[in-house]
């Protein structure tokens, strides 16, 4: 699955901040300290952290009570390839959680190896955002789960009816349905298919130092970190990179200077002028892990598109040196992945009636 909009890190940084950031900018930029220097000088004004949250154990919707039964069943599907035509593509195959919730790839391989026109974004933290996709037309992460199963360029099932008849054949998923949805006179249906998966999605949290020195813990960041922590917030990047993703709103991409791209982004959704080249501001949550970059994928490296966001969103070219450092910082965001909470589960076997794989 590669949940077609869902969103890699676009590093959209700062917009409402941008007049006076860029104003700032204007200047050239002072060389910079030599890093041990510079880190000896660090000071972060804690007040400016309140942009920022430390992560939750889980993103709960009082909508979806997360429960463990729904969670169990969640996980099976995450993992189920019979929620594809051709039975070869689930959710893991484009978000791997064992890789970050990535594969890594500019656009993810669907049915028939098809490429769609966006990235592949983590499925880590998603639950802090406050909509779903690239153009943001989820509101949840539930509803966003169910797109990408009938979309035909990723698994393409032909309808939520053939989603059902499939579950439905496997006699392993009933059982696993009714416990997840008890007093359902129907609990096999499309709608708790995403209510599982995204159940099991809002517990895919991870929590890295940076949440500990939110905490009060100063240790928990290097010195160097602290510098970059600096660099990144005297830009201004907490304006669009804040909360407890450190991301996840809606922002325009090329603020200043324009991004160029065919994508349009919410644009193409909505039609309104107001929307174009509008995204959804990707968690800054392991971003040193989850390369490439942007909604096209077209960025391989870190530190170029720090440049590159530097450029669009704010007018200016920032020093190599402030780029390294804010780099630095951004590594203190990879998190712990939750090895037993990710592990593969043992998927129910095929009943006598479930369809054969389809590679039409």
């Amino acid at each position: 699955m590669r949940l077609k909009t869902l969103v890699r890190p676009l590093l959209m940084i700062a917009a409402t901040a941008a007049v006076p950031a860029f104003a700032q900018a204007a200047k050239p930029a002072a060389p910079a300290a030599p890093a041990t220097t510079a880190a000896q000088k660090a000071v972060i004004d804690r007040a400016m952290l309140n942009a920022f949250k430390a992560l939750p154990t889980r993103f709960e919707d009082p909508k979806n009570p997360i429960t463990n039964e729904k969670v169990e069943l969640g996980r099976m599907l995450y993992f189920e390839n019979r929620l594809s035509k051709n039975q070869d593509v689930s959710c893991n195959s484009c978000h791997d959680l064992n890789n970050f919730g990535v594969d890594g790839k500019p656009f993810s391989p669907g049915h028939k190896k098809q490429l769609g026109g966006r990235n592949s974004p983590t499925v880590y933290n998603a639950g802090g955002h406050i909509l779903q996709f690239w153009d943001g037309r989820a509101p949840n992460l539930e509803e966003q789960a169910k797109g990408p199963i009938l979309n035909p360029v990723e698994m393409a099932m032909p309808s939520e009816a053939r989603v059902v008849e499939t579950l439905k054949s496997i006699p392993g998923y009933v059982t696993a349905f009714q416990k997840a949805f008890p007093g359902q006179t129907e609990p096999v249906t499309y709608d708790n298919v995403g209510k599982a998966i995204g159940a099991f999605e809002r517990q895919l949290v991870t929590p890295s130092r940076f949440d500990k020195y939110l905490g009060g813990d100063e240790k928990a960041l290097t010195d160097a970190e602290k510098v970059g922590l600096s660099k990144f917030l005297e830009q201004g990047c907490q304006t669009c990179h804040n909360g407890a993703v450190i991301g996840g709103s809606l922002q325009k991409l090329g603020l200043v200077v324009p991004f160029q791209s065919k994508d349009q982004g919410r644009f193409d959704l909505t039609k309104q002028e107001s929307d174009r080249m509008i995204f959804r501001v990707p968690t800054l949550r392991n971003v040193a892990k989850t390369a490439p970059y942007f909604h096209d994928g077209s960025v391989k490296d870190l530190n170029t598109a720090v440049k590159l966001m530097a450029q669009h969103q704010f007018g200016k070219q920032i020093s190599e040196a402030d780029v390294g450092h804010i780099v630095t910082f951004l590594g203190s965001l990879t998190g712990e992945l939750p090895k037993s909470y990710i592990a593969r589960p043992k998927l129910p076997a095929n009943g006598p009636k479930t369809p054969k794989p389809d590679p039409s």
